[in-house]
């Protein structure tokens, strides 16, 4: 045997080893990447999971900030700086348990909201509220007309304001009568993400004083004067609106009408899961909307009333004096996001007094119907939106519209609230899921302070 031969066995053994080393350590890899792929991919799976869960509530809080809550957050700021942040937080559960039995409501009972106060309670309590809900969302949707139309002239100046007014009710009408229900919701659900532009600009104020706005955030302080107490009200007064109360209701059928459950009886059917994820989409809408309010109050707090300017009229006023002071990408932001939740609020205002209206009357309704076959209920919807327009050219102030709609929402809210918590609270209605004793205490203590702001609404008009 040559010397050569000799040498070529370990020679091959160690090649032997080092193929069946590289083989372990590249299984080894492999194994490494397949799992940290799923560590990757877990998290943005829950997060899919978690969005696809999200609907009625999610766009029900987002459509609370409007354009006239936004208006009413900037003056808040503005006038009194960051004393009255704390209202965010303290509404947020109020705004969630109310929102919540609504929704409850429709998923139980598979009517709307009005369905429901027509079977149980006399005619002209309904005709009274429907004609409240009609009145008050049409005088909104002026109001927000003419903020997103000022808000639209600071990004392109030169267009005629006419024209922008025409062009957003236009826009508005098409996507609600044309556009299938489920990409419908699902427009709306991806414009709320909209409203993050508010909270987007406080990061480009300088010297934001965060401490002093999460104090403030945490602990109550007020002055008890007229203007202030008239104020606080108007927030919870706009934060808490009706309108919110008919379009959850409805929306949660419209939901269950979409997965082919077109009957009553189908409706009524209630999965395992159902209550949960909807408890989920209702919270996290609510959060988000008073989470929205906040930065918003911070916001002008930190440029507006720091430097003096205290005398804000509307969203889109509060806009324009952020451009000096906060520089252009922060006054973009905010005009961007008068236009955008603007075009996600008005459609819901439309929507929920046309909810209303054609309940009723035994009207059919519903997002999911074509124009034919919903003539009625898309026109109730023509019908508020033209009123809105009207506003805006018939030399009403689109602040004193704002009043209006404050004094109408101010003295239907408390009524509404009864009925919500008298329906949700009987269990030959709601069967196992009427309200909790939590729940009730809760809600009446909402009813008192509703019926404190709608008495201070109408108090201030004298």
């Amino acid at each position: 045997m040559s010397e050569n031969h000799l040498n070529d066995k370990p020679l091959a053994k160690a090649e032997e080893v080092l193929k069946n080393g590289e083989k372990v350590i590249s299984e080894v890899e492999k194994e490494g990447l397949q799992a940290a792929k799923k560590v990757i991919q877990k998290p943005v799976k829950e997060a899919r999971v978690f969005w696809h869960n999200l609907g009625p509530g999610l766009t029900t809080g987002a459509a609370d900030d409007d354009p006239s809550g936004i208006g009413t957050y900037s003056q808040t700021g503005s006038q009194y700086g960051f004393q009255l942040l704390w209202l965010a937080p303290l509404s947020f559960p109020l705004m969630a348990i109310v929102q919540e039995m609504c929704a409850r409501i429709g998923l139980v009972t598979g009517r709307g909201l009005a369905a429901n106060i027509k079977k149980y309670f006399p005619k002209w309590v309904l005709y009274l509220v429907a004609l409240l809900i009609l009145m008050a969302n049409s005088f909104n949707i002026g109001a927000d007309l003419g903020a997103m139309a000022k808000a639209t002239e600071l990004l392109l100046p030169g267009l005629p304001y006419w024209f922008l007014v025409i062009g957003f009710v236009a826009i508005c009408l098409l996507f609600q009568i044309f556009i299938p229900y489920q990409k419908y919701a699902r427009y709306l659900k991806y414009l709320a993400l909209i409203l993050l532009v508010y909270v987007v600009t406080a990061f480009f104020i300088k010297d934001f004083p965060w401490l002093e706005i999460l104090k403030n955030g945490f602990i109550p302080s007020f002055s008890f004067n007229k203007a202030q107490i008239i104020l606080i009200c108007g927030i919870l007064g706009t934060t808490i609106s009706p309108y919110l109360f008919f379009w959850e209701t409805s929306q949660e059928v419209e939901e269950k009408i979409a997965a082919g459950k077109e009957t009553i009886a189908e409706r009524q059917e209630i999965g395992r899961n159902a209550l949960r994820k909807m408890r989920t989409d209702v919270w996290v809408g609510m959060f988000f909307s008073n989470l929205v309010m906040f930065f918003i109050v911070a916001t002008t707090a930190a440029t507006l009333f720091q430097n003096g300017i205290t005398n804000i009229e509307t969203a889109s006023h509060a806009a324009a004096s952020l451009k000096p002071l906060a520089g252009n990408y922060a006054a973009l932001l905010f005009a961007s996001g008068i236009i955008g939740t603007g075009l996600l609020a008005i459609p819901i205002l439309a929507g929920s007094a046309s909810y209303a209206v054609s309940e009723t009357f035994g009207w059919k309704e519903g997002l999911y119907l074509r124009f034919r076959q919903g003539i009625y209920f898309y026109s109730v919807i023509i019908f508020s939106m033209l009123i809105g327009l009207a506003i805006n050219f018939v030399g009403i102030n689109p602040l004193k519209a704002l009043i209006y709609a404050a004094v109408a929402n101010g003295l239907v809210a408390p009524v509404i609230l009864i009925l919500i918590l008298i329906i949700s609270s009987n269990q030959k209605i709601m069967n196992f899921h009427a309200n909790s004793v939590i729940t009730k205490i809760f809600g009446w203590l909402l009813v008192s302070v509703m019926s404190v702001a709608g008495l201070a609404t109408i108090i201030s008009l004298f």
